[in-house]
């Protein structure tokens, strides 16, 4: 059973820390006061949003993180990890993330995901370590019979292996609490994380083309990419192109704050939607940021995409009865912050 801490007398493990999500909740944890362990290894993620960490929380804040430059299935290195350093929870955000390489590179991305998974749970294990926080997905749900998604919806057969490795995850963490009831597991399924920090200081960074809707609409409007690719424009919604829960990724980061507190002094598996509970179809999404940076965007209609689902959105209503957690940020919010942190790094954190 997990210990109920102050968080002042709690470290936190944040595997792929320096990542999208995974950095703004760093952000997150040292301004409610937690220790914070970031370990990554920077494929796909810069160290520079370190030094933006330490910007926005201030330098007394900033003494209470630690990074660490590795790679979760080096057992050797993540053992030194936890050797020096006496960490309560885990959130486990390291992993390879792309949906459409997942499809060309499916060894990798089995090796890579479940690799690093197994090695820190067997690391943690040893070290007396028994409670996660995992960075599922709404991936898990697949192609849903109803909407909007609860908990108790079923899983279904995912549609890539990035999907697959979400899923069979889940099973070995809720795997682990049947064998050692002691484990104290968090599933949380994303909807579409997007946006920012409100600074500009810090925002998904992706490497080569985007393969999210957001970053790439945000790279048509700083020049970096003439025109928006829009998937399909026939599906059965009310302007034809597919509908998704997109949540600021600063609520998502809230979100596992919520979660720690929650969980503190629990055992058991339990899974949580983090979406905002409200559709938004992709020509509203480019609308939206058009808005936000004061031009129209100029988009051009392609063919659908294998895989995609024509409407997917949460209903949260869980997360807020069990952890008193709800998104707070709306779509107008989300480009805002997300067109301020392009605007003013361009080139992500190259700059």
């Amino acid at each position: 059973m997990s210990e109920q801490k102050a968080p002042a007398d709690s470290c936190v493990l944040v595997t792929g820390g320096a990542g999208f999500i995974g950095s703004h909740t760093v952000v997150e944890l040292l301004e409610r006061g937690y220790r914070v362990v970031v370990v990554d290894d920077l494929s796909n993620a810069s160290e520079k949003v370190l030094d933006r960490i330490g910007k926005i929380t201030g330098e007394k804040a900033a003494a209470r993180l630690s990074f660490y430059q590795a790679d979760v299935s080096d057992r050797a290195a993540l053992e030194a990890v936890f050797a020096a350093n006496d960490i309560d929870y885990v959130i486990h955000f390291a992993g390879f993330k792309a949906v459409g390489e997942s499809v060309l590179k499916p060894v990798e991305y089995y090796s890579n995901n479940l690799n690093t998974t197994l090695t820190l749970v067997d690391v943690m294990r040893a070290h007396g370590c028994r409670s996660i926080i995992f960075s599922s997905s709404a991936t898990v749900y697949g192609d849903p019979d109803a909407l909007p998604l609860t908990e108790e919806s079923p899983k279904k057969s995912a549609t890539n292996p990035y999907g697959w490795t979400k899923w069979m995850i889940e099973q070995i963490l809720s795997d682990l609490h049947v064998a050692n009831p002691a484990w104290n597991v968090v599933l949380l399924r994303y909807f579409n994380p997007i946006g920012a920090h409100p600074s500009g200081l810090m925002g998904e960074d992706p490497k080569g083309i985007p393969n999210n809707l957001l970053p790439y609409v945000a790279q048509v409007a700083v020049g970096k990419r003439d025109t928006v690719r829009v998937f399909g424009d026939d599906y059965d919604t009310p302007d034809g192109t597919g509908v998704r829960d997109y949540i600021h990724v600063m609520d998502l980061a809230s979100g596992h704050v919520a979660a720690l507190a929650w969980m503190a002094g629990r055992t058991g598996v339990e899974v949580f939607n983090l979406g905002t509970g409200r559709g938004t179809s992709v020509l509203e999404i480019i609308k939206a940021f058009s808005k936000a940076c004061g031009r129209d965007l100029p988009y051009v209609i392609e063919p659908r995409r294998a895989g995609d689902v024509t409407a997917n959105y949460a209903d949260c209503s869980k997360a807020k009865r069990e952890m008193g957690w709800e998104a707070t940020y709306d779509i107008d919010d989300m480009c805002r912050d997300g067109w301020n942190w392009q605007s003013m790094n361009p080139n992500g954190y190259e700059d």
